[in-house]
Order: structure tokens, then sequence, then C-alpha cells
């Protein structure tokens, strides 16, 4: 063990002074706390926006092909199913799924009331696993037979308490078209997204009933949804789709698509940064005047080391190796503090949020190893650097002062 690192343990474990001991706990628990919180704040963040992705992911699919033309409805112009395109778009190894739908817009009445909807039309081949994690009641939309699945009807949590409408319950769908058509549909399946745009505005219903409300041909579809097999790789997928597409259609991803949400996302890293910069900030202010504090009080120990023939580097790095000693203590405690409160609440779901306001009743934390490394890390290394110029200090006492000091 060198001088500095001897001398760092005996004054670092072993000092019975006490006057420097209340600021460098302090410094300890700014640390933690600095840790803890930013390690919170990036589970917190990164837990939330991909809670948020996957709702509209699990929705509205990666990238939508549609007809390339001037039709900006909700109703969407047809083409026909393309099974060639289908097949390029798998073996491009981007896509996991491509499913066919239709959109039409409709009223519905039921309780003397009536709401505006989409309905948004899907085959047997649709993939419902998400509905199935957001179902509140009921099922699915069975597909066994096809006149059947034409009569049943799944809606959002939302529009069921608006319409005062229950699972098994019926109601009528009026379409604007001429003629106006009417169908009546069975509630098979409640579901809540917690996105507020998708459960005010959609219905699922079967893709078959809007061709035949359209009089399209059976062959004929609204567009095709596709799913990413890497959400970073969307714009190379999307890239890769638009090469393999017919010049009368167009492929929107799902940030297109709803580009108010993504843009809300993408200002949380911004708070983000400045959470972590202000915690960054406090524990090194902390350290520092732990640091300023400890050198003062042993001023007399730094001109005796002097005296003998110690250079300034070498009392440098004693207070350097003590302050290293403090900044790992704190970030043990801090990574306690961060991880364990992270676990407790992805077990327990402890602090809840608004579903109007927030997409999601509880606040969600999504752990990184990188997030974690990096974190600590940086803390360490900016802090030691930082404490370097303070460290200076000791060049500027006199071993002869010093000594008179004592």
């Amino acid at each position: 063990m060198g001088f500095a690192s001897f001398i760092a343990s005996r004054i670092t474990f072993k000092s019975k002074r006490t006057f420097s001991k209340l600021i460098v706990r302090i410094a300890i628990v700014g640390i933690m706390l600095g840790l803890g919180v930013m390690i919170l704040s990036l589970a917190v963040v990164r837990g939330f926006k991909k809670e948020i992705r996957e709702k509209i992911r699990g929705f509205a699919g990666d990238i939508q092909v549609v007809k390339f033309d001037l039709n900006n409805s909700y109703e969407n112009s047809p083409f026909l199913a393309d099974s060639a395109f289908v097949r390029k778009a798998l073996a491009t190894k981007m896509v996991t799924y491509v499913m066919p739908f239709a959109t039409k817009t409709g009223i519905i009445r039921a309780n003397d009331e009536i709401e505006g909807v989409v309905l948004k039309g899907v085959d047997k081949t649709y993939d419902w696993s998400f509905f199935k994690k957001t179902l509140i009641a009921g099922t699915v939309i069975d597909f066994t037979d096809t006149l059947e699945a034409q009569k049943q009807i799944m809606i959002s949590e939302q529009t069921a308490n608006r319409l005062k409408l229950k699972l098994g319950d019926k109601l009528i769908m009026y379409f604007v078209q001429q003629p106006m058509r009417v169908r009546r549909f069975k509630i098979v399946g409640i579901y809540s997204s917690g996105v507020d745009e998708v459960d005010k505005t959609y219905v699922v219903g079967a893709m078959s009933l809007i061709q035949r409300l359209n009089n399209w041909d059976p062959n004929q579809i609204g567009g095709y949804e596709l799913r990413a097999n890497d959400f970073e790789q969307l714009q190379v997928a999307a890239a890769d789709i638009d090469e393999i597409l017919s010049p009368k259609l167009k492929a929107y991803t799902v940030i297109q698509s709803y580009p108010t949400i993504f843009e809300w996302l993408n200002l949380l890293d911004v708070n983000t940064i400045v959470m972590l910069t202000l915690m960054l900030i406090v524990a090194v202010i902390n350290m520092i005047s732990a640091l300023l504090i400890m050198i003062l009080e042993r001023t007399s120990m730094i001109g005796m080391f002097k005296a003998m023939g110690a250079n300034n580097w070498s009392i440098q790095q004693i207070f350097l190796y003590n302050s290293f000693y403090l900044i790992g203590l704190g970030l043990i405690l801090g990574n306690v503090l961060g991880y364990g409160l992270g676990f407790f609440q992805m077990h327990t779901h402890f602090f809840t949020l608004d579903p109007a306001s927030y997409y999601m009743s509880f606040v969600p934390i999504e752990f990184t190893w990188f997030d974690g490394i990096m974190l600590n890390l940086g803390t360490l290394v900016i802090c030691l650097l930082v404490l370097i110029i303070p460290s200076t200090l000791v060049s500027k006492i006199s071993p002869v002062k010093a000594i008179r000091f004592k």
C-alpha cells in the first residue's frame, strides 16, 4: 500500500475527529440521493416512453401501407391485396408480420346517446396479442363464422362509459354514405389501451363488413399494418419497405401517424438531462465542501508531512483517495436506494398515476445495465476530476505556519 492510500485509509476509517463528520455525512447523503434520483429518473423516463410507445405500436403497428393519393380522411382508399408485397416485406427480415386492415367512420347510437367513431376492420390473420393484454371484459372477435364475425364489435372502456354500454349489449351504428347503411352489433369485448387518441376514436370489427359496406371486391383492402423487428431501426425498415412498394402505395411510420405523442415523449429526454445535471451539480458541491473542510481541519498534518519532505501532489493524493472512499460509499448507498425503490415499484405498482393525463395507471420502470454503469462511472469520474482543483489548496499551506498553527 502506498503512502497516500495508507494515510487516506487511516483518516477515513479510523479518524476520531468530530468537526468534519457532519459535513462528510452530508456529502455522502448528497451523493446517495443524487445517484438514486438519477437512476430512478432514467428508469421512469425509459419505462414511460416504452409503455406509451408499445401502446401505440400495439394498436397501429409500426408501419402502415396505404394507397398513395390525396385522401386524408379516416376512411382508406381501396387497393388490391398484394401477396407478393407481403412475401417481399417479410423477406427483408426487418418486419415480423404484415396484416391487412380497413377503416370506416360511423355513428353509434345507444341509450339515447350518439358517438362518432372509426371502425377498424381486421381479418382472421390479425395479431390479437395487444388487445388481449388490454381487454377489460369479454374476448376478441371470433372469425370462425364470417357472417357472425361481422356482427361482433369491440369498443373501448371510455366509449362504453360514455354510451352507458356493457359487455353483451347491442348497439346500432350508422354509416353515412349513399344510401345510408345501418348495422346492429353485439359487444364481445371492452378494451382500454390507455391512449386517449385511440380509445375515444376507434372501435374494432370485421374487415369483411367494411368491404360489403363499400361494395369492394373480396380482395380489396384499406391498407397493411406492419410490425418491425426493432423499433430503434424503424426508419431503416420503412426505407426497405419503400423500395419494394408499388408507386401507387405509400408507407407511413407510427411516428408520422402520431407525431404529437412522439414529440411529447422526446421532450422527456430534455427534462431528464436537466434533472441529471442538477443532481450531479449538487453531489459535486457537497463533495467540494467536504474536501475543503477536511483540508482545513488537517492543516497541521499537511504542514508536518511537508516538513518531512512530502511533496504537494502526494499530499493531494491523500485527500483524493479519501474523497474516492467517500464517493464510493455514496454510490453504493445510491444504488441501493435507486434500484431498491425501482424494483419495489416494478413489483407492486405502489406509486399511481391518473390514466387520463399520463396514459397509464402507475409509474412505469425500466432498468438497463448501460444506464447503471454510466451513471455510476460518470458520477465517480466527474466528482474526482472536479475535486482536483480544490485539492490544490494544500500547495498554499506553509509548513512553518501550519505547525505553529497547531
